[in-house]
């Protein structure tokens, strides 16, 4: 193997363990990357998915326009052939999180992925990234030709350290570098506890883990004896310690080793914090929240869905202003309730002038959306099997409503009965919006016998490489289209 193939093997295989690894944190996500070898040379992208599509005038001003990035970094050259790796931070492009750095093998490169809208936050992702750069620069310095693909299939299984480097990094900037903290044992503890039913229920509560020098700033309802604190290890002791909590202000409190007490005071400046909500929850830095946790594992979702098709339907009505953000309100507050209590339901958001006439349950009046009763009302209401059906007056026109509609192409059995008939609905009459909220999670928002947020399917990376394009062959599209570049085979 040479050492040009060598070098496309390396990027390749980080590539593809990049990509699966955070697509099974994220939701599926394309990767791309930009670099360039030596301080003298081209700069190259590789985006086989057309990722950076949109972008490439920013890259133009960035790369191709300026030399500002062509500078060199002290020390660089200091340090043996894989050396020093100083780290290059997100470009901050819309729609995209990027992370990269700068070594003695690679002089420039920088990863980018999708910013998927419903994200807790992009902390861990660009942890991600920027291990990769770490690989990337390392494989390349390895001048051992029997390669090993171990880089791609670390990458597979980065989650929980991408979410320790953060938080570690965190810590050094809030704390200081003598933190006692260790996070890895509070990860494991925090899936162990939300994977234990206790008396046939998923664990519901706060559980926080603060600095041990920070305990004195922390007003206990009840502390335990030093001998007798439980072992944060034991996790089944632990889960039951946290019926004690749930439904309430109160909060379990550990060192990261041991469970301290309990306490309903405000926490100090610096905690991590584990809400379990009954089946998910989410792990909280200073009560902004960073990931989420199910089903054994660490993701990036933040269970709100962000309706932007909804958004955007509403944004093109002819309602006026104030009525439009009334409305996008009402949605996503029924929306979210029926999300975070974790039953299906179904809403349609219905423009036209009459409100159509939908077959289901009506109150003698129209009940005003506005009213915070009248809502609390309807979110109840969301649970009978039927629609709920919103004017664009901002009134409730009926609930238990039936939706209806001819055979369309496009139907998916696997989806159930409200998906698809809403689907059918949705193609029969076009003023209108609805919004399928399933009891697990996913939600499918449809207009016109389409269903707007599917996931579209993008075809799988390439399994053979040759060298990508230069970015200014990339940028004036010489040689190649978008959708079959010619480097690609």
């Amino acid at each position: 193997m040479n050492r040009r193939s060598f070098k496309n093997l390396c990027l390749l295989d980080i590539a593809d363990g990049l990509q699966d690894g955070l697509s099974h944190f994220s939701g599926f996500s394309r990767v791309a990357l930009i670099y360039c070898e030596k301080p003298d040379s081209p700069m190259h992208v590789y985006d086989p998915q057309n990722l950076l599509a949109g972008h490439e005038p920013k890259f133009k001003e960035l790369y191709l326009d300026s030399d500002t990035w062509r500078r060199e970094i002290p020390g660089l050259g200091l340090m043996g052939s894989s050396g020093h790796i100083s780290t290059e931070k997100n470009l901050q492009l819309a729609g995209l999180i990027s992370c990269g750095a700068r070594s003695n093998s690679i002089f420039y490169q920088m990863w980018f992925t999708e910013h998927h809208p419903n994200m807790c936050s992009i902390g861990p992702t660009e942890r991600w990234l920027e291990h990769a750069a770490t690989r990337l620069s390392h494989d390349y310095s390895d001048q051992n030709t029997l390669y090993s693909d171990i880089s791609g299939r670390f990458l597979r299984e980065y989650a929980t350290h991408a979410i320790r480097d953060f938080f570690v990094d965190e810590i050094n900037l809030l704390l200081g570098w003598d933190s006692q903290l260790r996070i890895y044992p509070i990860l494991d503890a925090v899936l162990s506890i939300s994977s234990t039913r206790e008396e046939g229920t998923w664990p519901r509560g706060e559980l926080i883990f603060v600095e041990p020098g920070m305990m004195d700033q922390i007003r206990f309802m009840g502390r335990f004896a030093r001998e007798d604190q439980p072992e944060l290890a034991h996790h089944k002791h632990v889960r039951k310690l946290l019926m004690s909590v749930e439904n309430s202000h109160r909060k379990l409190v550990s060192d990261g080793k041991t469970i301290v007490g309990v306490t309903c005071q405000e926490v100090p400046v610096f905690s991590i914090c584990a809400e379990h909500k009954r089946g998910y929850g989410f792990l909280k830095m200073n009560d902004e929240p960073i990931c989420s946790f199910s089903n054994g594992g660490f993701h990036s979702t933040a269970y709100r869905e962000k309706l932007v098709q909804v958004e955007e339907f509403i944004l093109e009505s002819n309602l006026d202003t104030e009525t439009r953000v009334q409305l996008f309100k009402i949605v996503s507050a029924l929306v979210h309730f029926s999300q975070e209590n974790q039953f299906g339901g179904t809403f349609v958001v219905d423009l036209s002038s009459p409100p159509l006439k939908i077959p289901g349950q009506k109150f003698d009046y129209p009940l005003d959306l506005r009213e915070p009763d009248a809502l609390n009302l309807t979110q109840a209401l969301a649970r009978v099997d039927g629609a709920i059906h919103i004017g664009a007056d901002l009134y409730l026109h009926g609930f238990a409503c039936l939706l209806d509609g001819h055979a369309i192409p496009g139907e998916d059995r696997s989806r159930g009965a409200r998906f698809n008939s809403a689907l059918r609905f949705t193609a029969e009459h076009k003023n209108l919006l609805v919004v399928v909220v399933s009891s697990d999670w996913p939600v499918s928002i449809m207009q016109r016998g389409v269903e707007l947020n599917a996931l579209c399917e993008w075809k799988p990376l390439p399994g053979n490489i040759i060298q990508p394009p230069t970015l200014e062959d990339w940028v004036n599209r010489k040689g190649f289209d978008g959708g079959d570049p010619s480097w690609r085979r």
